[in-house]
């Protein structure tokens, strides 16, 4: 039987103390079934391929056949698998439904987060405060300031300030504690979509409600780009008696290396010493990218070594900025060489790593090697993202390599990585100058099936070579596939949400 997986409310985060359940939409059944052990990979593949290809109406059937027992961990991969192949949010949604909805089960605030984040990257903003409200009635723990921060993150990205301001004010009854926490989170969204103009204005007029603390200035102090700027709210900070740390410091050397000040960068680093504070890892890895700012590759790299004498390891990150240093440098054999450093030290290369080189490749027009990268890459078991399809795709139709294309195309549908509407948009246009309509019907169908809307440009584009060879019944077919798929890639603005116009957007004090 299809199963589930539940916990009572003040243990359902504790693995060792979960109770199975049948899926039923109105009874619950203790009894365990055994079934054909499967790693659980293969299990979010089996789920995810059953949403996203199953009609509504049979789906319970569906799950219900697989055997599957569905633990929360399963249940946040499977959200996860959603989120990141950018897949119909509304199927997402019918999944979170259909297993949350079960008396006695509780969704983890990871799976709450991950919903939101995908029903906001599409702009669903009714849909994010019905599931908050729903979320609220059956357990208001599960929304945290980190649910405030994903779900502002995406209000803030389309919507005004103003908008986002009111939409924070909103959490206040659904979130158990409203303090400084979810403050802080509307700034750090403020400064990761906005400005810092826009973040400092909401500070002050907010700031008379809340205590800021040590994570409020560190925030603040993050997203500065003026170095004489930074310094000075520095200073207010300790006149306010907030004593910096770790990470106040390593935003003025973040700061002090995007202004390709890197002699102040080495004295903030020395002063962190002195004050018996531990450069981190953040700390040097920033330092690596201002020296490649400045030309000096080779003295980043040697950072790697420096770091280590100060107990200090390189992470994944701090290889990606020394590897992004060498092929700004044009270097790229140095580049390919820390990549095989990397797993020499047990260190994955992971997307940013490869779409480092896959920049250098593509501005080169070095098709060969931006394949042959991605042959690595694939046989790696790193899963590419969009921005590598990107590089990738565009670099095909500028060499009009068709077979290519649609190996990419056949990868990303067979493995469910990248936005299939970007990459559909350039493949289209390659297949259309080339005349391969078949394989452009054939794409567009596809793309149907995975529950996604190609954009009204490919639709016109093969429409009319439809026209121009009769094809009229192929033609009809897509039309009607098109107006029934629900719009995904056509993102549309919300009745009470105002398209931002203006960054600079100030609230009135």
């Amino acid at each position: 039987m299809f199963q589930l997986q539940s916990s009572s409310s003040l243990a359902r985060y504790a693995t060792s103390s979960s109770i199975a359940l049948f899926f039923n939409l109105h009874n619950i059944s203790t009894s365990l079934h055994s079934r054909p052990f499967s790693s659980q990979n293969d299990d979010v593949e089996t789920i995810f391929n059953i949403l996203t290809t199953t009609p509504s109406n049979s789906l319970r059937a569906s799950l219900k056949s697989t055997q599957i027992l569905l633990s929360n961990d399963l249940i946040d991969k499977v959200l996860k698998r959603f989120r990141f192949s950018h897949q119909n949010p509304l199927q997402a949604l019918e999944f979170f439904k259909l297993t949350g909805n079960r008396r006695g089960f509780y969704h983890s605030s990871v799976s709450l987060d991950t919903m939101l984040y995908i029903l906001g990257r599409s702009r669903k903003f009714e849909l994010v405060w019905d599931v908050l409200v729903e979320i609220r009635k059956k357990d208001q723990s599960l929304i945290t300031a980190r649910t405030v921060m994903v779900v502002l993150g995406r209000i803030a990205k389309v919507c005004s300030v103003r908008y986002t301001v009111d939409s924070f004010k909103k959490f206040r009854k659904l979130v158990p504690e409203f303090g400084v926490d979810c403050y802080n989170g509307l700034l750090r969204t403020l400064c990761q979509e906005k400005s810092m103009t826009d973040a400092r204005n909401v500070y002050h007029v907010l700031k008379h409600g809340f205590k800021p603390n040590l994570q409020t200035f560190n925030i603040l102090l993050s997203g500065w780009k003026s170095a004489e700027e930074a310094e000075e709210f520095f200073d207010e900070m300790k006149r306010m008696g907030v004593r910096p740390d770790v990470v106040s410091y390593n935003c003025l050397i973040d700061v002090y290396c995007k202004n390709r000040e890197i002699e102040k960068a080495y004295k903030v680093l020395d002063k962190m010493r002195e004050e018996d504070i531990s450069p981190d890892v953040i700390s040097y890895t920033s330092l690596i990218g201002g020296l490649g700012l400045v030309g000096q590759p080779d003295k980043a790299r040697d950072l790697l070594k420096e770091m280590k004498e100060y107990g200090c390891y390189p992470d994944v990150a701090a290889y990606n900025a020394v590897i992004r240093n060498f092929c700004i440098a044009k270097r790229l054999g140095e580049a390919y060489k820390l990549m095989d450093e990397m797993v020499g030290k047990g260190l994955e290369p992971n997307a940013t790593t490869y779409n480092v080189v896959f920049r250098t490749f593509f501005w080169s027009n070095d098709l060969v090697s931006s394949w042959s990268l991605y042959q690595r890459m694939r046989r790696s078991g790193c899963m590419p993202n969009t921005q590598s399809c990107m590089f990738l795709i565009r670099l095909i139709k500028r060499q009009e390599k068709v077979e290519m294309g649609l190996e990419l195309w056949n990868d990303m549908v067979k493995n469910g990585f990248g936005s299939y509407v970007l990459v559909s948009d350039v493949l289209f246009d390659l297949l259309c100058i080339m005349g391969k309509l078949a394989d452009a019907e054939r794409c567009f169908l596809q793309m149907i099936e995975k529950g996604q809307k190609p954009s009204y440009v490919s639709f016109k584009r093969i429409k009319v070579l439809m026209q121009l060879v009769n094809k009229h019944e192929a033609l009809k077919n897509l039309s009607v596939k098109m107006a029934c798929i629900g719009s995904v890639s056509h993102v549309s603005q919300t009745d009470d949400c105002p398209i931002d116009s203006s960054s600079s957007e100030l609230l009135p004090s």
